[in-house]
Order: C-alpha cells, then sequence, then structure tokens
C-alpha cells in the first residue's frame, strides 16, 4: 500500500484479481459495458443528428458527448473556462512541455478501470506517482510536531507507526467486513457486495469518520487517532475528512481508490483534449472521420451557461454568455451542482423539489496547490553527512502539509508541489497570494531541511490554485457529511427517470459530485456513462441484448433506498 504507516491492505492478492471501482453501492461493470464490441446501443435512424446540450466540458462532458456523437448524435458542448474541468494542467513558459503542473487531478489509482479505458483509446502513458513511501519515493520524512523521521520503506519509521496502521486494519476487519468486501469486489459477486453494503449503510449513515475510529477499541488511543489524521493511508493525513461520513472512506478502502497511484504522462488535460480531437472506430451516421472538434463552430465548444430554461414541456432552452440562445430537446449537465444554484439562472421545475434540495446540502470539500519549478531534481543528491537523500517527499503537521517532489531525470527541470491541502488546512492559504503562499511553505521546509535552499533552484514563477475560489467551482470535489446518502442517492438515480413528470424529463446530471466516488476520475466517468444511458432512451434507443446498459441492470444492483 502507497501510505506513510505500514498496512495489510493492497489492492491485489497475489494470483487473484485486481480490485476495480465496482460498487459498492452500484456493482455495475462499467469497464466491461465500455470495452464490449457491440457498443453502448443504438437509436432511432430518425433522430440521428438530433442536438443534445452538453454543459461543462470536464471530463465528463467530454466524455457524455464522446458517446452521444458514435450513437449518430450531435452533442453541443458549452464549457466557460476550457475543455478539461479539473484535468487542469499548467505548463511552465521555456520549460518541457512534460514538465507540468498539476492543478486538479495527479494521481489515479489503477482501479479507475473506466478511466482507464479512455487513457488508453487516446494512447496516453502512465507511471507511477510518489505518494509517502511507495515503491515511486526514493524516501520519505514524516514531520510531526517538530520531530522528523526519514523512511525508505515504512519499517524504518518508529514502532508507533505499525501500531496505527495495524489499528486501521483492525478496525477495518471487524467494524467494516474488509476482507469480505475486496474478495466480493475482486470476484465481482454482486449478491455479497449488496448484502454486506445494505447492512452497513443504514447503521454508518449517520456516523463520521472521526467518530467510527473512536467507536474502535483499536483506537482507543488518542495518540494513535492523532498520528492516522496527520500521517494517514494511502496519500498522506485524512484529519481534513475527519468530520465526513465513513461511508465516503469506506467507499475509498474497499475499491482501492487510495492504492498504486499512477500520473499521466504530459498532464492529465491531455485527456479530455485528445477525447475531443479523438475519430472513433465505430461510428453511427456521421461521416468517417468525425471528432467532437469537427461538430462544433471553429473546433472549439459553445460559451459557458448563464440559462436553462422550459420553452415546452419537451424542450430545453440554453442561453450562453454571449447571449446566443439554444433550444434541445435534451441536455446533460456536467458541472458542479452548486452552479445550478448561483451562476445559472435555472426554472425551478427543471428538477424534483427534493433534487433541489440535495443539491443545496452538497458539501464541497475546499483545496489549494503550490508548485514552482526546479532546475533538476536536486533532492536526489545525497547528503554528504548522511547519505541520505538531501530532501524527500514529505508530510508534516506544519502549514505545507504535503509536498510531493516530482521528477527523476537529474539532467532535465523539474517540478515541486510544495503543499497540497484540503478544508481547514485550504482555507488558511485563502487570503495569501502565490508569493506570499510560497515564502510561508519555503518557511516551513527550512525547519525540516536546514541544510536545502530550495529556492537557489527555482526557474520559473510559482503557480497556485485554491479550488474553492475558482468562480466554476466553488470546491474541489463533493464530501458527503453524515446523513447525506438520501440526497446522494437522488443525485446519482437522477438518470432513471421513468417515474418522472414529462416536464422534469430530458435532463440528464453526470459529474464526478454526481458519483458515489467524488474526487476521482472514474466517478465523472461512470455517471457520463448513466447520462448516454438515459438519453438513449429518451430518444427511443436501446442497448444491445449482450451489453445491457447501467440503466438496464438497474433493479437488481439499485442503491439501497433509506427511507425518509
Amino acid at each position: 500500500m502507497t501510505s506513510a504507516v505500514p498496512a495489510a491492505i493492497h489492492a491485489e492478492e497475489p494470483g487473484g484479481r485486481p480490485i476495480t471501482m465496482f460498487g459498492p453501492d452500484f456493482p455495475f461493470a462499467y469497464d466491461d459495458h465500455l470495452a464490449h464490441p457491440a457498443g453502448l446501443g443504438t437509436v432511432p435512424a430518425q433522430v440521428h443528428g438530433t442536438e443534445v446540450a452538453v454543459i461543462g466540458g470536464g471530463l465528463s462532458g467530454i466524455v457524455t458527448a464522446y458517446e452521444l456523437m458514435k450513437l449518430g448524435l450531435r452533442p453541443v458542448v458549452y464549457e466557460i473556462a476550457g475543455i478539461g474541468g479539473r484535468l487542469r494542467t499548467h505548463r511552465f513558459p521555456g520549460l518541457p512541455d512534460d514538465v507540468v503542473a498539476e492543478m486538479g487531478a495527479m494521481r489515479f489509482p489503477p482501479s479507475s478501470t473506466a478511466l482507464f479505458h479512455y487513457l488508453r483509446k487516446v494512447g496516453l502513458e502512465t507511471v507511477p506517482f510518489p505518494n509517502p513511501l511507495s515503491s515511486a519515493t526514493p524516501s520519505t520524512v514524516v514531520d510531526l510536531k517538530g520531530h522528523s523521521h526519514y523512511a525508505r520503506t515504512p519499517d524504518d519509521l518508529p514502532a508507533v507507526y505499525g501500531e496505527v496502521a495495524r489499528a486501521w486494519q483492525r478496525t477495518l476487519d471487524e467494524h467494516a467486513s474488509f476482507a469480505e468486501m475486496q474478495k466480493a469486489i475482486r470476484d465481482r459477486d454482486t449478491a455479497t457486495i449488496k448484502q454486506i453494503w445494505n447492512e452497513l449503510v443504514p447503521r454508518l449513515d449517520n456516523q463520521t469518520f472521526y467518530g467510527f475510529l473512536c467507536d474502535s477499541p483499536a483506537f482507543a488511543s488518542f495518540r494513535h487517532r492523532e498520528i492516522f489524521g496527520q500521517v494517514g493511508f494511502g496519500t498522506g493525513g485524512w484529519d481534513t475528512d475527519f468530520p465526513n461520513s465513513i461511508l465516503e472512506i469506506l467507499r475509498v478502502v474497499y475499491t482501492g481508490a487510495d492504492d498504486e497511484h499512477r500520473t499521466i504522462v504530459g498532464g492529465s488535460g491531455q485527456l479530455p483534449q485528445r477525447l475531443w480531437e479523438h475519430v472513433p472506430e465505430q461510428l453511427a451516421h456521421w461521416p468517417s472521420g468525425t471528432n467532437l472538434a469537427a461538430l462544433h463552430e471553429n473546433g472549439t465548444p459553445r460559451p459557458g451557461v448563464t440559462r436553462l430554461h422550459r420553452t415546452a414541456p419537451d424542450n430545453l432552452t440554453v442561453t450562453d454568455t454571449s447571449g446566443h440562445i439554444r433550444t434541445f430537446p435534451a441536455a446533460v449537465f456536467t458541472a458542479q451542482s452548486w452552479l445550478l444554484l448561483s451562476k445559472i439562472e435555472c426554472d425551478e421545475a427543471l428538477f424534483p423539489i427534493d433534487h433541489w434540495t440535495a443539491i443545496e446540502r452538497t458539501h464541497y470539500m475546499a483545496s489549494s496547490k503550490v508548485f514552482v519549478p526546479v532546475d533538476r531534481p536536486f533532492w536526489l543528491d545525497p547528503d554528504p553527512d548522511t547519505g541520505r537523500d538531501t530532501m524527500s517527499m514529505t508530510l508534516t503537521d506544519r502549514m505545507p502539509r504535503g509536498t510531493y517532489l516530482l521528477g527523476t531525470d537529474p539532467d532535465r527541470p523539474a517540478v515541486i508541489c510544495l503543499s497540497y491541502t484540503w478544508a481547514d488546512d485550504s482555507l488558511k492559504w485563502l487570503p495569501l497570494g502565490v508569493s506570499d503562499r510560497v515564502e510561508v511553505m519555503l518557511q516551513s521546509l527550512r525547519e525540516i531541511y536546514p541544510r536545502v535552499d530550495v529556492r537557489r533552484h527555482l526557474v520559473g514563477d510559482p503557480v497556485t490554485v485554491s479550488w474553492e475560489a475558482e468562480p466554476h467551482f466553488m470546491g474541489a470535489f463533493k464530501a458527503n457529511l453524515p446523513g447525506h446518502y438520501r440526497y446522494q442517492h437522488r443525485l446519482f438515480t437522477h438518470f432513471m427517470q421513468n417515474t418522472l413528470p414529462a416536464p422534469q424529463r430530458g435532463l440528464f446530471l453526470a459529474g464526478d459530485d454526481i458519483s458515489w466516488t467524488a474526487g476521482w476520475a472514474e466517478g465523472a466517468v461512470q455517471t457520463a456513462v448513466n447520462a448516454v444511458w438515459g438519453v438513449l432512451r429518451h430518444f427511443g434507443g436501446a442497448t444491445d441484448p449482450a451489453n445491457p446498459g447501467p440503466g438496464d441492470r438497474f433493479a437488481d444492483l439499485a442503491p439501497i433506498a433509506l427511507p425518509d
């Protein structure tokens, strides 16, 4: 496991099938559905060429548009800030194109098999991401309460870290049927997955992550809980997630989302851009060689949306920032759902009132990053006195929280992510400009590495982002609070519209915040596939019997519905 604390939690057992993001709420095999030679379905010939609005040009929107195009429909993508969404890659002027700062998503678990379907399709390469104490990380420093511990493997850390790891493993085994659930996910045993999860959901929906730890005898020690929160598992400290629902955390660990992360060579922003330009092998209606860019004027999306309303029971009318008005028989909304409350003027009748409540109650995590380009990966230089790496991947309780060193070629420039923070830790940075942020971070790093002068290696301007301050996002990713399961259930299942009144049909929700795995690109892809199935059925289409879609399997796999 790529963790700062040693733990017997692995994405794959020797000789076993790999863990995938298969459930637990809705265990539908999205990867198999996407890979099936029959494709995602067909629509009647008389609707070929029909326009469908796709609002949001992030990963979910581009996947939605790509698959709708393959069906023979004409997606019209609206995007206010450039294709990619939170797959936002920054390139430094004057430096090689593959020396990048990933301002949003930067690490992807191999269990994201639907996501990797598209990475393979467009020919993108991935390499291991240097998480703390992973095999891709030469060394890690854990700095807590003014004391630093250098480690190349988990065994190099003080014994208390092993105690914390065992406490977490014991808690998962005794209170969350961890081994049984992972076996069921490996085996794609939907009956067992649903049996375990459907018992846990009503019992744990009201429980915080921290409360779950406190209820475990294995975490009776406050010291152990504190270390676990500051150092964490998988990607670093998770104390910023302590107020969130424990169900959110269990989804992550069950499906290996915190394990064996990989990064996209040249930047994650290439994926939606390449899909925009990709010519599908199988394409209904459209001439050979058609891609999404070809279906849009000047090869670019329409501007962002300012108004969304009904002009007839079966029409949706979209107004964009240029004042252009266009009417569609169907639309898919893939942007952050809070935009429907503030940035976009919406008819209240677009959704049932309980869905509006779910959108209003959505809880987004704040998140910030700061990157600096450097002349080379100087951190690999051996310290002349100790022989250790000059600098290491760092986890700390100081302001930066996590510092990542990105680059291994001694003859090429590299990048340091000086700080990656969430929630309250991110809000501490919000009032500070990029220069002030860098100064505070460099001072913290000087306390940990007094002999290292990072500043003399800088070769370009720093870049930063606070996603909570981004006007078209208002937060980094959704994280359900205790009691939010019912809200998430309403949003995820919205693509099943057969019980909705006619004026509320034809507008579909997608995006990672609609998924059960918010914050992971896999959720963006899965909900895009749901929306595509919804649009297909809305136009009278159907899937091939050999490759049923998520809606076709819904009755068997539907998430448990808690009583109101």
